[in-house]
């Protein structure tokens, strides 16, 4: 801390270095099980974010969600799911149980004809334990297919999926040809646990450009989020005058 005069003081705050992305390959190829957990009601951030994650490949992509995500999130879209990139088959199965969600996820990760497995589950069912996303996780692997779990509504709980992810919405880009229309879509991305990964925040957005390239193995543009971070150690709070 340094004193420009007698009223005030300089306070340096640190240099914090930004956020480094996941190295290509490691979203997609190299979590067997991902945990997505939205921050608001009835966000679609996260099918989103997900469907930007998946890998490209011509097998079916499983969909299964219970009766209560349904509700809140409503089922896909699939002629918008081309946006995405998403030109496989969509199987598409609804349970009315959070256990059948988990039971036709772990099936569905023993078949290596699909390309991938989409879960959404509700509210933190005591079903939802590390016993059972550790058997997903193990399956998964055995399997080479990867599995996203969406799991809105949840505080999140003890999990064995390699990667877990808060995620928010962001106001969207600007539309390249209508100013007055909203553009692509922006997330803030909050990575809180990954394995072989430091955590990190970044402001995400479907990159389309990418299904070009055979090398990637996802679709999402990272930016750093911006954030000054703390007060250095050194520095003290500013004392007060004498009669303030």
């Amino acid at each position: 801390m340094t004193t420009d005069s007698s009223y005030g003081q300089v306070l340096t705050l640190p240099r914090r270095k930004p956020s480094t992305p996941p190295e290509p390959g490691v979203l997609a190829s190299h979590a067997p099980l991902t945990d997505v957990f939205p921050t608001g009601f009835a966000a679609p951030s996260a099918t989103g974010f997900v469907l930007s994650l998946l890998p490209q490949s011509a097998g079916p992509v499983l969909w299964v969600q219970d009766f209560l995500s349904r509700r809140e999130n409503g089922a896909p879209y699939t002629p918008s799911l081309r946006g995405f990139g998403l030109e496989q088959p969509v199987l598409l199965v609804t349970v009315s149980h959070p256990r059948d969600v988990l039971w036709t996820m772990e099936e569905g990760a023993a078949c290596a004809g699909l390309s991938a497995v989409i879960g959404e589950v509700h509210g933190g069912p005591e079903v939802l334990d590390f016993t059972a996303t550790k058997r997903l996780s193990l399956r998964a692997e055995a399997s080479g297919v990867p599995l996203y779990l969406i799991r809105s509504g949840d505080p999140g709980g003890l999990s064995a999926a390699r990667m877990r992810w808060r995620i928010s919405a962001l106001p969207s880009q600007a539309h390249p040809q209508d100013a007055q229309a909203p553009g692509a879509a922006r997330w803030d991305l909050d990575l809180f646990r990954a394995r072989g990964h430091p955590p990190g925040r970044w402001v995400a957005s479907h990159d389309p450009d990418k299904r070009q390239s055979p090398r990637a193995a996802d679709r999402l543009r990272l930016v750093p989020y911006a954030d000054d971070g703390a007060v250095a150690p050194g520095d003290r709070p500013i004392p007060q005058r004498a009669g303030e």
